[in-house]
């Protein structure tokens, strides 16, 4: 029907035009030009882009839900999609729901008097984002490398995950004790710390960061010792936020864990 409307048109205008002017010049004025557009390419194409998107949203589900460990880079074909999620609301409302979690049950324990709880908390993606990082590194699409990530860490610019930040101030004020554990090297102690210190995460009882013994160790066996150490020295580990499963998995773990997305990379 539309291409009909459209050749009727061109016909009408090509037809009065002759009329008017008998010196019509056909190379000057082209024939009649029909314009179909294919019937069901638009549809087709929602289609794909539908069809693409449920595709990356499984996939991202199956991250979190850590059926798809190890992976090493996201799908090529979800570039895309993990940059929308990542820059768009979605990720904001995916950390506010884990916060908010997160925090009501930290209201919810009944601490003890001698100070030993504890609330562990990751910092790359739990409290620091890198998502400026990854912003030139294709969101992941790129695999992992240590010596460019280690001079964004170094420029100390890390901005603040904002749910975490409230988390944090909850259970500070709260009384828990406050640790942060980190696969960071200690030669960035100092920059990490100035990092967290300027974002709005003003102080805590330990940052725990790898030490040169420590790097040969794959992520969830450093952290499992280091949340080992805490119980050995009497602590209880009541709460833990974390965005890889590698901070929650192993030995020693807390009393309620929370994971924060993250379909970026994957730490084993």
């Amino acid at each position: 029907m539309t291409s009909l409307f459209v050749m009727c048109f061109f016909l009408m205008l090509f037809s009065s035009c002759t009329l008017a002017n008998d010196n019509y010049n056909s190379h000057i004025f082209p024939r009649p030009l029909v314009i179909e557009y294919p019937e069901g390419n638009e549809f087709q194409l929602r289609e794909s882009l539908e069809e693409l998107r449920l595709q990356c949203t499984s996939w991202r589900f199956a991250v979190e839900a850590n059926n798809l460990s190890p992976w090493k880079t996201i799908p090529p074909e979800c570039a895309a999609y993990v940059e929308d999620y990542m820059t768009g609301r979605a990720y904001s409302y995916d950390l506010q729901r884990v916060s908010r979690a997160a925090g009501a049950f930290a209201k919810s324990v009944e601490l003890a008097e001698d100070g030993k709880d504890v609330w562990i908390f990751y910092v790359d993606e739990t409290l620091l984002s890198n998502l400026p990082y990854y912003a030139q590194h294709g969101y992941g699409l790129e695999i992992f490398n240590h010596t460019k990530f280690d001079k964004w860490v170094e420029e100390g610019l890390a901005p603040a995950i904002h749910s975490s930040l409230e988390l944090y101030r909850d259970v500070t004020s709260l009384g828990f004790k406050v640790f942060f554990l980190t696969g960071r090297s200690e030669r960035h102690g100092n920059i990490t710390a100035d990092n967290l210190i300027k974002v709005g995460f003003q102080h805590w009882d330990k940052l725990i960061l790898r030490s040169p013994e420590d790097h040969p160790k794959q992520a969830t066996m450093y952290k499992s010792e280091k949340r080992d150490e805490m119980i050995k020295e009497g602590y209880r580990i009541v709460g833990n936020s974390g965005d890889q499963w590698s901070d929650l998995l192993g030995s020693s773990p807390a009393n309620r864990s929370f994971k924060l997305p993250n379909p970026m990379y994957y730490i084993p």
